[in-house]
């Protein structure tokens, strides 16, 4: 089991990550590769004390080595689930379950908008891992809504369980589908359901009922990762230890709101790692 589990990619995952090892407590970053931060793109960054006239690539890769050295580990994934199981939590890093007795979520601007009912639904009809809930729809009807290419695995995943299978892209040029998946062209606008369940998807178009809804995001939001994680819109609370109303959940960086500065991030995952280490520490002296 983990000490700390990091979800996130950028500046406050890493630094978290460092002042976690640095305390002597064991690690992982789960995300996605360096090059899907928003700093990765930056042309120059010079606002960073000590650190001027960089692009923001370079800054990246000496924090990632910075945190290697110190024996930081990374898994490079998308992490779809974390579940409370009381004393420790559970992650569901593309169907690899990790423990952990903490978590930090560092996880950036969610870019991703939910529709209308989707989280209402979540877990009555809603999901947003195909491998872990595809059993439950063997031989029924489901749409898949994806945000970029990792959803047609799921979509043919699901083809060999599913009655029947829609695929509704919300980007251009659609990989590889199986033949029995059938692309609609439709903007998805809300969920629909009779409270208990699920029973049919609006889009721009048309009503179409179904059993199930599959969401392939590019980033989860906050309290769709994790059940009864406060947020206000789109940014987790926090207070000044960066700590959520979730015992050993803590947030740092952009997804905690503005502004959206490095040196924010970095310092906001400093005190995340430090309160993530004293409550560990706390836990294991009972």
């Amino acid at each position: 089991m983990l000490d700390v589990a990091i979800i996130g990619g950028g500046p406050a995952a890493l630094s978290a990550a460092l002042n976690c090892r640095q305390r002597n407590k064991t690690v992982c970053i789960f995300g996605r590769s360096l090059d899907s931060s928003l700093l990765f793109a930056a042309e120059k960054v010079d606002n960073y004390l000590g650190l001027p006239d960089v692009n923001g690539e370079e800054m990246l890769n000496r924090f990632y080595s910075h945190a290697v050295k110190n024996g930081v580990e990374f898994q490079e994934c998308r992490v779809t689930q974390v579940l409370n199981m009381g004393e420790h939590y559970m992650i569901n890093a593309e169907n690899n379950f990790i423990e952990a007795k903490a978590i930090i979520l560092a996880t950036g601007l969610s870019k991703s908008k939910g529709i209308a009912g989707e989280l209402d639904y979540l877990g009555k009809g809603v999901s947003y891992c195909a491998t872990c809930d595809g059993m439950l729809y063997r031989n029924k009807k489901v749409i898949v809504i994806s945000e970029n290419e990792e959803g047609e695995a799921e979509a043919n995943f699901l083809a060999d369980i599913c009655k029947e299978v829609l695929y509704i892209p919300l980007y251009k040029n659609v990989s590889f589908l199986k033949e029995s998946v059938t692309v609609l062209a439709a903007k998805p606008k809300a969920v629909i359901g009779s409270g208990e369940k699920l029973t049919a998807l609006e889009t721009d178009q048309e009503t179409i009922s179904c059993d199930g809804i599959f969401f392939a995001k590019n980033t989860m939001p906050p309290d769709s990762l994790i059940f009864g994680l406060k947020t206000d819109g789109k940014n987790i609370e926090v207070d000044r230890r960066m700590s959520t109303n979730l015992p050993r959940v803590y947030a740092a960086g952009d997804c905690t709101g503005a502004p959206y500065q490095i040196a924010k991030a970095v310092g906001e995952g400093l005190v995340a790692a430090l309160s993530a280490v004293s409550d560990i520490d706390q836990m294991t002296k009972k």
